[in-house]
């Protein structure tokens, strides 16, 4: 019975991002000879934050199931960022109003994504590309030349840390834990998963397989919306380009956190566990100097390494 058990830690999806992440953070200890390696842990659960929200958005319309992907979020980020920075001019008084033009700016894109999908017929994954460009070039339009400052409150918060723990950090981990029962507990989330599993049994058990696909694009563009928000606190400013790195991130965490790219099962959990892999790898990569086009390429290898084990781990079974 324990071995089962044992065994069992063993299989899960989760469990393999967080020793991935820990191998590497010790890598990097060893390498460093412990110098920082608590400042590691700090910045590595500060950067992990966007990427964890960014996975998360990216994690729901996946699960819908093949062919679902927001290639859009991206460029949601890099508009929101410069529309909250917009709205909040500055200001502390006018903290809530921008975030919640992010989430509006970011929702908006999410009805465009699905509105594309439903009407023209078209893939997800070819009109979330192409929502991607029309929004880069209202962002162009909308924040040439934008060089405003985060409010100092709001810039704080985003940095802020409690006994070396990010705040945001902490944050995240409630938003993710709320992720979690979203998806498994509630019926809007079962019938995401009922989507994913089969479409069609799921239209014939009475779920309105229109309706949710369009509240999940939605939901995906909201967070990338409140994503690009908190970019722009935390690098002290809005970018069109803050989000251009989550496209492969935001995917790359979903699949090492264990959720199925054929839809149908999510794992939340293990959104944390990628997320700190990759940021930890990053880092360790930065430190050895190797270039950015190494960088993508191992990121890609890695994911290519997790679904060739995910694929023989079904096999087995």
């Amino acid at each position: 019975m324990r071995s089962a058990n044992r065994n069992g830690v063993f299989v899960q999806p989760w469990f393999w991002s967080y020793l991935g992440a820990l191998l590497v953070w010790l890598a990097a200890i060893v390498f460093t000879r412990g110098y920082g390696a608590g400042g590691m842990i700090t910045a590595g659960l500060a950067l992990a934050v966007f990427s964890v929200i960014a996975g998360v958005a990216q994690m729901f319309v996946i699960t819908l199931g093949p062919g679902n992907v927001d290639l859009s979020l991206p460029a949601n980020i890099g508009l929101a960022s410069a529309v909250a920075m917009k709205v909040m001019g500055g200001s502390d008084s006018m903290i809530a109003l921008g975030i919640l033009a992010a989430l509006a700016s970011g929702g908006g894109i999410g009805i465009a994504n699905y509105l594309l999908i439903w009407l023209l017929r078209i893939p997800p994954i070819i009109a979330t590309l192409s929502a991607s460009f029309i929004i880069q070039s209202m962002g162009i339009s909308y924040g040439r030349g934008l060089q405003i400052k985060p409010p100092p409150a709001f810039a704080d918060f985003t940095t802020a840390q409690v006994v070396g723990i990010p705040v945001l950090a902490i944050g995240t981990v409630f938003f993710t834990i709320g992720a979690g029962v979203l998806l498994h507990r509630t019926i809007y989330g079962r019938s995401v998963l009922a989507i994913g599993q089969n479409p069609r049994a799921a239209w014939l058990a009475g779920i309105r397989v229109e309706r949710i696909r369009c509240a999940t694009y939605v939901l995906s563009g909201a967070l990338g919306g409140i994503c690009g928000a908190l970019l722009a606190g935390y690098f002290r400013g809005s970018s069109l380009e803050i989000g251009d790195e989550y496209l492969l991130t935001s995917i790359a965490l979903v699949v090492i956190g264990g959720t199925s790219v054929s839809g149908g099962r999510a794992n939340v959990v293990g959104l944390w566990g990628a997320g700190l892999f990759l940021v930890l790898l990053l880092t360790m990569l930065n430190t050895f100097g190797v270039s950015a086009g190494i960088r993508f390429v191992v990121t890609g290898l890695v994911i290519i390494g997790v679904i060739i084990a995910a694929g023989g781990q079904k096999a087995a079974r």
